[in-house]
């Protein structure tokens, strides 16, 4: 295949799994050129984060963040998927498969503060992080649907619980104090603001459900386990 053909390939499979098409076959298909692509569609979502941020940092704006963030989500993904599905996780599919994912988030550098109100600016940029962040989780349920060929159950458990806990841990570490800040008149607002009071309500969730959500997942995990005992060829 010429390189051309190959990069019209990356881009048609890109746009099949962010519309629901590809098939299982195409995703345990997912290679190095797939991954390249993510990183960079990763790295773009990144930068336009934090492009018109004065007081972003400069490994914020370089967009590196958001490239060690994946590696870490998958990272994440991959510790609950592998001991219920077993040998068929692999790494570097999951991660080809969240980079592919980002490119959705390159709605985050659309600059809606400038060309509209402040109240408007925040409610376009809550609709934004709502949109991205369900449409990046439908994709994962899909992904783990069609690859892990889990039930409905599972795939929710396995879904939700990395991402409840990533949303725990950011409420440990009070990042939802801003909005407190914000409420109480403690600094002046910006466009970003609404999104804290999503995080706030995301982590009251996300409290209540992680409980429930691991200890389904340890149910999965001793009954796969209990499988392989009793039949150790399956393994």
């Amino acid at each position: 295949m010429t390189a051309g053909g190959h990069v019209g390939s990356l881009a048609r499979d890109t746009l099949a799994l962010l519309v629901f098409r590809l098939s299982a076959e195409r995703f345990h298909g997912l290679g190095r050129g797939h991954f390249y692509l993510g990183l960079f569609g990763t790295w773009v979502a990144g930068m336009g984060r934090y492009w018109d941020n004065p007081k972003a940092e400069l490994a914020q704006k370089l967009g590196l963040g958001s490239l060690a963030y994946i590696f870490v989500l998958s990272a994440l993904l991959w510790c609950v998927f592998r001991p219920v599905a077993g040998r068929s996780t692999d790494y570097w599919k999951l991660i080809s498969f969240v980079g592919l994912t980002s490119f959705p988030a390159w709605l985050y550098a659309i600059p809606v503060e400038r060309f509209t109100t402040m109240d408007a600016a925040v409610a376009l940029n809550v609709l934004f992080l709502t949109v991205v962040a369900a449409w990046r989780l439908a994709l994962l349920f899909r992904y783990t649907r069609l690859v892990y060929r889990f039930g409905w159950w599972r795939t929710t458990v396995c879904c939700l619980l990395p991402m409840t806990a990533i949303i725990c841990l950011l409420a440990a570490l009070n990042l939802e104090r801003a909005v407190f800040e914000i409420m109480g008149g403690l600094r002046e607002p910006t466009s970003a603001d609404g999104a804290y009071f999503v995080i706030l309500l995301l982590s009251l969730l996300s409290v209540g459900l992680f409980p429930v959500l691991l200890l389904n997942w340890l149910w999965f995990v001793f009954g796969r386990r209990r499988a392989e005992s009793a039949n150790p060829s399956s393994s």
